[in-house]
């Protein structure tokens, strides 16, 4: 069978007829709330293509990662690494007033997973899926570490 050199977002466009837009101008919750979809996409793959098992061990591992207290981690390792664009749309999401509480984080960890979060969105909403794995990539090392 012959692979589609299509790509995910192209294919998503062309069916649903989407266009591209200035995601800057969307809302940071917004970007937080496809960032949070699209980080937790990237994680679980990952942890699906190292190993098969059962579902429940596959969560354990996912949620490592996929925490306000671990992206809250991973964005203060990244903040170095951001450029003077990506640290603006993290500092908008996380200076965002978001309308839930963090369960098992404090304040503060919650307020930084959402900028991390938007900054996924945002990269992810404009196709920059290079830069989104590689500051997903790091965040993960940093964590790790």
């Amino acid at each position: 069978m012959e692979k589609s050199v299509v790509s995910f977002e192209d294919s998503l466009d062309t069916c649903f007829g989407l266009s591209s837009k200035d995601w800057k101008q969307y809302s940071p919750l917004v970007l937080a709330y496809i960032g949070d979809a699209a980080y937790e996409l990237v994680i679980r793959s990952m942890i699906v293509k190292r190993a098969n098992m059962q579902p429940q061990k596959l969560h354990q591992k996912v949620t490592h990662y996929v925490s306000a207290k671990a992206q809250a981690r991973m964005i203060q390792a990244l903040l170095a690494k951001l450029t003077e664009e990506e640290a603006a749309i993290y500092r908008r999401g996380r200076n965002a007033k978001p309308y839930t509480k963090a369960k098992n984080a404090t304040m503060d960890e919650y307020l930084e997973a959402t900028g991390f979060e938007a900054l996924i969105g945002y990269l992810y909403l404009d196709k920059n899926f290079v830069r989104m794995n590689e500051l997903i990539a790091r965040g993960i090392e940093a964590v790790e570490g």
